[in-house]
């Protein structure tokens, strides 16, 4: 049985294209600038596992091999279970290729964007998971994350956070590459989620950069919109430095006093101001969290094809990697 990717990749004359070394593709589970996931199955073992492929296109790019190959390293120093894990990093030809667990779940942008925004127990939840997961890289090798988003948070179907897409990550302290300083103009980070400080330097910045960022993804669980959800992204660096964005208080009145004082001060402009650990984070939201919750709502989470679940997989071949 062929999976809807596999029938596709067929009907475009790509046929071989089902699996690269061991790893069987079976679904195309997001694609970027910085290259394509799939879900894939390690054949000897049958275990399900990410796939992340860096195009063919960008292997000869220094700076995009460099960013690709730092992830893998980034997780790699990693073990938390509220950060996804890096199984391996291989080549096969000119395609390079990093295999991480698979999460079986949605995004907090996904989620959002589906269902409006979010009970303020469940978003309390997740982003204390997400604090607890960046406060282990901070103290366990003072990593910076530097994109923390929507996007870059997952819940799994247990409700369990995963924070993916370590690309842009940096060890606190660690030199920055050559071609990566040479391109100093370049923003490094998500318009909508940056810090203003990152946008002023981002080879620089710590763990409070994050802080920020992680503020802002909070205000957009519960709000539905970025903290500036208009402009061009010019505009947005500019306001982050600049504005104060309207009070989650006027968008959800019911939130919390508390609550909101806590958004505010991790999206301060002045990183003093801020939460100066994701410990602090967590612990301020003890008390918001201290109802549990159930497993996010089925209709919140992905639904793969039925071959992609379990069902026979067609010959192998190589990895999509154009």
């Amino acid at each position: 049985m062929l999976t809807p990717f596999q029938a596709e990749q067929v009907l475009q004359g790509k046929w071989r294209r089902f699996a690269i070394g061991r790893y069987k593709v079976l679904e195309r589970l997001g694609s970027g600038l910085q290259g394509g996931v799939y879900l894939c199955e390690h054949q000897p073992s049958r275990r399900r596992v990410a796939v992340k492929v860096l195009p063919v296109a960008r292997a000869n790019d220094p700076a995009s091999l460099e960013r690709f190959y730092r992830e893998a390293r980034v997780l790699a120093a990693l073990s938390h279970p509220n950060i996804v894990r890096a199984y391996d990093i291989d080549q096969e030809d000119n395609l390079h290729f990093l295999v991480m667990e698979y999460v079986d779940g949605s995004s907090l942008q996904d989620i959002t964007e589906k269902c409006g925004p979010m009970a303020q127990l469940r978003a309390a939840h997740y982003v204390r998971q997400a604090a607890l997961g960046l406060q282990h890289g901070h103290e366990t090798a003072g990593i910076v994350h530097r994109d923390i988003k929507p996007a870059d948070i997952l819940v799994d179907r247990g409700g369990t956070v995963k924070i993916i897409d370590m690309g842009l990550a940096r060890f606190s302290g660690e030199q920055e590459p050559v071609l990566t300083l040479s391109h100093r103009d370049v923003v490094v980070g998500t318009p909508d989620y940056i810090a203003p400080e990152q946008i002023v330097d981002p080879h620089s910045v710590d763990i409070r950069a994050d802080i920020y960022s992680l503020g802002a993804t909070f205000y957009f669980c519960l709000t539905r919109y970025p903290p500036f959800p208009e402009g061009t992204a010019a505009q947005k660096l500019l306001w982050h430095r600049t504005r104060q964005p309207k009070p989650v208080r006027r968008l959800r009145p019911r939130t919390p006093e508390g609550l909101a004082a806590l958004i505010e001060r991790m999206m301060a402009k002045d990183p003093a101001q801020r939460p100066q650990t994701p410990q602090e984070v967590a612990d301020a939201l003890g008390p918001y969290t201290a109802e549990p919750i159930g497993p996010p709502p089925e209709d919140e989470m992905p639904r793969l094809s039925p071959a992609a679940l379990g069902g026979p997989s067609p010959s192998t071949g190589s990895m999509p990697g154009s």
